[in-house]
């Protein structure tokens, strides 16, 4: 398949590369209506799922960010990251990330308003990692904002982003699996998860979460008195 003409631009600012056999995302230019799905475990901390045109701020937790790519780049979106150059893909995979649908961009580099216009113009979500969400001009992060808007996309900002429509928060992280006397293996990590966003996400939402999960997708935590082992991290 081809690539399509707004990533294909990209190849000539100094320091981006697409990712190999990079196939063609929606080229259709309108804003889709509703929402992108997410992992069932995800409903009650993001109901109704990410809406489209919508800015998410994640903090606490590469690895949620993850898990809300997950559903939607299975039932067919895609998506890009950039400013993320360490990014962990296997862990990625692990929490149900198709890889054959995801475009890495490791460093915008200089031309950072003309990156990121190209990947919202191309990918239904658009992941931007720490060394771009740091230091964003408001005004940049406005224009950014409308883009995403017109073109129906979702952008997820691995940190603070001005004025996100959602904002998620992961605290109290624990790993689970090793036995009083210190054997066995780490199994799953128990996080909090918290959101709040604007309008009817205004009241924030607490979910206890297993991120990853024993399986390596996200699951919603079960309290059952495993007689585990916690250790932070």
């Amino acid at each position: 398949m081809a690539v399509p003409e707004a990533v294909a631009g990209l190849a000539a600012i100094p320091g981006l590369r697409t990712a190999a056999q990079l196939g063609e995302p929606n080229p259709d230019a309108s804003a889709p209506a509703g929402s992108l799905p997410l992992a069932p475990a995800l409903t009650k901390l993001v109901p109704g799922g990410l809406r489209r045109g919508s800015a998410v701020s994640v903090t606490g937790s590469t690895a949620l960010v993850f898990a809300l790519l997950a559903e939607a780049i299975g039932e067919g979106s895609w998506a890009a990251i950039t400013g993320m150059p360490e990014a962990g893909l296997v862990a990625a995979a692990e929490l149900g990330v198709a890889l054959d649908r995801l475009a890495l961009f490791p460093h915008p580099g200089a031309e950072v308003a003309a990156v990121l216009s190209a990947l919202i113009d191309g990918f239904d979500l658009v992941v931007l990692g720490p060394p771009v969400t740091r230091g964003m001009q408001p005004q940049l992060a406005r224009r950014l904002a409308g883009r995403v808007r017109n073109r129906g996309a979702v952008l997820l900002a691995a940190g603070p982003w001005p004025s996100a429509d959602l904002d998620l928060r992961v605290s109290n992280r624990r790993w689970r699996g090793l036995t009083d006397d210190g054997f066995g293996h780490l199994e799953f990590r128990e996080v909090v998860a918290t959101s709040r966003g604007r309008g009817a996400a205004a009241q924030p939402r607490t979910v206890a979460l297993q991120l990853p999960g024993p399986g390596g997708a996200v699951a919603v935590e079960v309290s059952a008195g495993r007689g585990l082992t916690e250790v932070a991290g």
